[in-house]
């Protein structure tokens, strides 16, 4: 630790904070020797110790992961979670049918007992991190190949994780920082008691859906409502009708005070992933094989599912969803393709990289420790192209084909219905119709017929044939004369997957030779034995291109160029600062740091889609019925901007003013900066966030439920 703490201090007093000052997804430990000083100069009033420390309740304690994705903060002492509504459409969606339509309608729990378990749903607190980069690298030795240091970093990982382990119920991980070049122990402790406590309707917590995401101005109220439940004693408990809410170690205040543009702000979160070391030849990977695959495949598959969505309530709670999963990053890599080229991203790596090549040729030992390492990346991105083009091709549209995605899952009853272990089946069967049942529960079959056909024609149409699953010659060709569209409405006809009905009565008495002659199974089975070998096949190149990047990251760090002060996110928990401000999105536009209630009701559309509003929502805005919410200034705030930097993963952190209370839900970035996860741009990056006014005003004075804005401490 001491280490790497006099490296960066080297880095950040040799540039005298050069780089802008907001950039940068900070590790806590790190913050009291790095940021202090210039938090303290932006406003903050608490010490590094309020935020992060291991011998006394902080900020982290009350900062979750939420879910597999997302982030949520703790705002009662009776373990209420705020996140965004986003994050919890998965856990609203499951509890929607036509009777009870919480996504158009919403939900809002007056008492506990009406509050909805999520079976499927957790929430992890951070205990504590550790910097173990000694201990990993033990036993690693120079001229290692990478398959043996490899070897040994994971041995002393698992040692580590394993003995941190020991005598508690937490659940340990030893993550790799900057390339691999450092390693943290990471600690948490995980409730799977969560409880859907309130929503509004999607109207307003998804207002203005695929066309706003990305976007400023932003007019999404983006929050949800849930309670997090443990045992009598406190401790992590499946759910049982005798948990209790937890009683967290620490919660946030709550401040409702006018927010002003130069405020101070900070964010606790688990920002997912960025690639800010990424070199040109990654860039012109992105920009040439993943954001094209994604944008051209998805977008197909979205039409299609929508076509059946706005036809149907039904399909529609079904495939919400998924629909919302698919288009986010759909819209993301048609935002960041064209962010990547219009700040011509890829040529100021190719500038660095030539700064780089300068500086490895100045001395025989940076030529011998370094010197190939930008050659192993190039060699490897260009080596692996034809099979990564195929396997995003491959993994992209087989998620729009949900009928063979089920057959994931049968694997275990078919090497048990060759073991002829009739235990084995019974016990398989019984997994089987369990979770297949939430399959069938989310799905339409004409709409997956629709989407296959176009999935299985636009993969062989567009991919080589040396990756084409043998079904196409075996099965289309011979016996349906190359007509995808019949072979998939004869699938459809005939599969035992195709209802649940049909597979509920094989279950019944499994045959595995019926399995066997079934066509979604054969096709599925063809598929899936393609991805091994296509995934092999890009494998090969990963040994190479991870020994690439890592030397890379090292030598950056050594040659001390202003963006290596901070590790790339990696899902573990960041803060980040910053401060309200607006920004120039182009020639003469200026973007002001806030939206207003009147800005939603000026987007509405009557019976849109995306736009429509509830009439409650119109009539309290006409009669300026804010409450105690609504700025001083006379209208009722419901986004702002900040100068923070996070990424996705961040969903739902808390934005916090300088004394670490509650002003906003982190949610979205803008159109301008979507080449941030690649490289950060300081006039441009922002953060939206939903102001906490905005949320407690659709709690109290839209829903009505102001038991829940009781149990937060409210500050005025």
């Amino acid at each position: 630790m001491k280490k790497l703490f006099a490296l960066l201090l080297i880095l950040v007093f040799s540039f005298g904070f050069k780089a802008k000052a907001d950039e940068g997804m900070w590790l806590l430990p790190l913050i009291e020797k790095l940021n202090m000083g210039k938090m303290t100069e932006l406003g903050l009033k608490l010490s590094a110790e309020d935020i992060y420390s291991l011998n006394k309740v902080c900020l982290k304690d009350a900062v979750v992961i939420f879910g597999g994705g997302c982030t949520g903060e703790i705002v009662s002492s009776q373990g209420l979670i705020l996140t965004n509504h986003h994050c919890g459409y998965g856990s609203i969606q499951a509890h929607s049918s036509v009777d009870h339509d919480y996504l158009r309608d919403g939900f809002w729990a007056k008492t506990k007992e009406e509050e909805l378990p999520n079976p499927n749903l957790a929430v992890t607190f951070l205990i504590r991190i550790e910097d173990v980069t000694s201990q990993v690298l033990a036993n690693v030795k120079d001229g290692m190949s990478e398959t043996d240091r490899t070897a040994a970093v994971n041995e002393a990982r698992q040692a580590i994780e394993k003995k941190a382990a020991e005598g508690n119920n937490y659940r340990t991980v030893v993550g790799s920082f900057y390339g691999g070049n450092y390693f943290y122990l990471l600690v948490y402790e995980r409730y799977n008691d969560i409880r859907l406590v309130g929503a509004p309707p999607s109207s307003i917590g998804k207002y203005g859906f695929d066309t706003d995401n990305w976007e400023w101005p932003r007019h999404t109220v983006d929050f949800s409502v849930f309670r997090v439940y443990s045992s009598p004693d406190g401790k992590p408990a499946p759910y049982s009708k005798d948990n209790v809410p937890l009683k967290p170690k620490r919660y946030l205040n709550v401040s409702i005070k006018d927010l002003n543009k130069g405020d101070f702000t900070m964010i606790l979160g688990y920002p997912g992933r960025t690639n800010r070391y990424m070199t040109s030849y990654e860039v012109n990977e992105q920009l040439n094989i993943v954001h094209p695959d994604r944008i051209k495949i998805r977008g197909i598959k979205q039409d299609i599912w929508m076509k059946d969505m706005v036809a149907d309530q039904k399909v529609n709670i079904q495939y919400s969803a998924k629909y919302s999963s698919s288009s986010n990053y759909w819209k993301y890599s048609i935002g960041q393709k064209g962010s990547l080229e219009k700040l011509n991203v890829k040529a100021k790596k190719e500038e660095l990289e030539k700064q780089f090549n300068t500086w490895v040729a100045a001395t025989p030992e940076r030529k011998a420790k370094y010197g190939e390492a930008l050659n192993m990346i190039k060699s490897a991105v260009e080596g692996r192209a034809e099979y990564y083009n195929a396997l995003n091709y491959l993994n992209e549209c087989i998620q729009g084909c949900e009928l063979l995605g089920l057959n994931r899952g049968i694997t275990g009853l078919v090497t048990a219905l060759k073991s002829n272990d009739s235990q084995k089946i019974a016990d398989e069967v019984t997994k089987f119709r369990t979770n297949s049942s939430d399959f069938y529960k989310d799905y339409n079959p004409p709409t997956d017929n629709k989407s296959m056909k176009a999935m299985l024609t636009l993969f062989r149409t567009d991919v080589p044939a040396k990756f084409h699953p043998d079904f196409y010659v075996n099965v289309v060709d011979k016996k349906y004369k190359g007509n995808i569209d019949k072979f998939v409405d004869e699938m459809f006809a005939k599969s035992i997957f195709a209802s649940e009905a049909k597979l509920n009565a094989f279950l019944d008495k499994p045959v595995l030779k019926t399995l066997e002659n079934d066509l979604g199974y054969i096709t599925a089975t063809s598929i899936f034995k393609t991805g091994g070998d296509i995934s092999k096949g890009n494998s090969q190149f990963d040994a190479q291109l991870a020994t690439g990047k890592r030397l890379w990251i090292a030598a950056l760090m050594e040659m001390v160029p202003e963006k290596t002060l901070y590790p790339d996110a990696n899902s573990t928990m960041r803060l980040s600062y910053g401060t309200v401000q607006d920004y120039d999105p182009r020639d003469a536009v200026t973007y002001k740091y806030y939206t207003t209630l009147q800005g939603i009701v000026d987007k509405y559309k009557p019976g849109d889609y995306e736009f429509d509003l509830p009439q409650r929502l119109i009539d309290l805005n006409n009669k300026k019925e804010y409450g105690r919410y609504g700025s001083s200034r006379g209208y009722m705030p419901i986004c702002f901007l900040t100068t923070n930097d996070i990424t996705g993963g961040n969903s739902g952190s808390p934005v916090m003013n300088g004394n670490g209370e509650l002003i906003g839900l982190a949610f979205d970035g803008n159109w301008e900066s979507m080449s941030g996860d690649i490289a950060y741009e300081p006039l441009l990056q922002r953060t939206i966030a939903v102001d906490i006014r905005a949320v407690l005003w659709i709690i109290d004075v839209y829903a009505g439920a102001k038991n829940l804005v009781d149990e937060m401490t409210i500050v005025q």
